[in-house]
């Protein structure tokens, strides 16, 4: 009996050395199907398994800017698994590109993250986001704090990582509207566009095109010519398929927009009346002489009820931040890499946005089945 008292006060002991007392949870950037289920993971794992104590922070960085967080218990993350959005809600913010002093306070913000994490005593930060939320967790690091990164976006573009919570959704939906799309081109003999979200990144249209079987998909790492889309159209003309249908990734470029520099680029872009989708509609009537239309999908893509594989990869992910919240393992994205879970480092997925590279497996599949993705010698 008391060898075995004596063994618990070992562990209590032990546990007291390494363990994360409280610690504060955050979402920042865009918002995405799976936040709260991953909230919901690591909340109930970290102050079931661990006796923890969260804290939620509101409104990403600007909440521990400002100051303004509450304690999370398990009833505050009960029922919301299926929902949308996030309870704790989110912001845009870069607080290492304006260093930019406080007048009332005499601090900017990076200070003023730092004050806050030792007032509130906080022995770890948790951070649900995208490339840039992980890129400010990465300095956030580098300057002291224990920071843990969890990999949310629809866009699927952050490295070290196979797929983030929040792409799966917005696959789902923008298939879907693809699909309904599909009737009303038929029905009218049009050429439907559809511009879908992927920041950077043509991962979006890629999966969502081949899902809603597009004749075209045009994504910025494939630059387009439109001679060969109308080409392309053309011939589905010819062999009597009067309709078709056309996914733009937002970041579509063409040739020659393709060998601008980043400043050149942004400027004809600034300069542009529409959105890509609208340019390319109206180049291929131009082009082919088809009546063309616009879907630009826009928000619809971020938001309602995550499918059931982001519940369960933002399920998992949480988990797995909670454990390695109590075996110290900061400085570190939970990442997903052939089905297992693991911690990359933070300072290796700044900055770094994961492109599709045109040999894809993907890309040629879509190539074999005839999809043309504007380039020369295609099916």
């Amino acid at each position: 009996m008391l060898s075995f008292v004596f063994l618990k006060i070992v562990v209590r002991m032990c546990m007291r050395k390494n363990k994360v007392e409280k610690f504060g949870i955050l979402t920042s950037g865009g918002d995405a199907p799976g936040l709260n289920a991953a909230i919901r993971a690591v909340v109930r794992t970290a102050i079931s398994s661990y006796g923890m104590k969260a804290l939620g922070i509101e409104h990403g960085y600007r909440g521990l800017i400002d100051g303004m967080a509450h304690e999370l218990l398990l009833d505050d993350v009960s029922g919301i698994l299926t929902r949308g959005g996030t309870i704790l809600g989110t912001s845009r913010e870069s607080p290492f590109k304006k260093l930019e002093f406080d007048p009332e306070t005499g601090m900017n913000d990076v200070e003023k993250i730092l004050a806050q994490y030792k007032k509130w005593e906080l022995d770890a930060l948790v951070v649900l986001g995208g490339n840039g939320t992980n890129t400010t967790g990465a300095h956030l690091a580098k300057a002291g704090l224990n920071i843990i990164g969890l990999p949310k976006t629809i866009d699927n573009d952050l490295v070290l990582t196979d797929t983030s919570f929040g792409f799966h959704t917005a696959v789902s939906v923008a298939t879907e509207a693809i699909d309904r799309l599909h009737t009303t081109a038929h029905s009218h003999d049009r050429i439907m566009v559809i511009e879908v979200m992927g920041h950077k990144a043509g991962w979006l249209a890629l999966y969502a095109g081949i899902a809603g079987g597009g004749d075209v998909i045009l994504i910025p790492e494939i630059p387009y010519n439109i001679e060969n889309i109308a080409k392309h159209l053309k011939k589905r003309q010819k062999k009597g398929k009067i309709f078709s249908i056309v996914v733009v990734a937002e970041g579509a470029m063409n040739k020659e927009e393709s060998m601008m520099d980043k400043k050149t680029f942004k400027k004809t872009r600034k300069e542009m009346k529409n959105s890509i989708g609208y340019r390319i509609a109206q180049e291929l009537e131009e082009a082919t002489g088809l009546e063309s239309r616009v879907t630009v999908l826009g928000y619809l893509q971020r938001g309602g009820t995550p499918v059931s594989a982001d519940r369960v990869l933002a399920t998992q992910m949480g988990v797995e931040a909670a454990h390695m919240l109590y075996r110290g393992e900061f400085g570190k994205m939970v990442a997903m890499q052939e089905g297992r879970l693991l911690g990359v480092p933070l300072e290796e997925v700044a900055g770094k946005i994961k492109m599709v590279d045109k040999n894809h497996p993907l890309v040629k599949a879509a190539r074999e089945v005839g999809t043309c993705f504007g380039e020369k010698d295609e099916k």
